[in-house]
């Protein structure tokens, strides 16, 4: 498993829609940074 983040088209951001990547256990906007953590419940 790579550390590098995914920037496939993740999630969007529940701010701006952008798609956001996902990194160690973190789902990241390129706009706001870090949106969600793996402690999250979320969709």
């Amino acid at each position: 498993m790579s550390d590098e983040p995914t920037r496939d088209g993740g999630r969007p951001c529940p701010v701006c829609e952008t798609p956001m990547y996902h990194r160690h256990c973190k789902y990241v906007c390129p706009a706001h940074g870090v949106v969600y953590d793996c402690s999250d419940t979320f969709y």
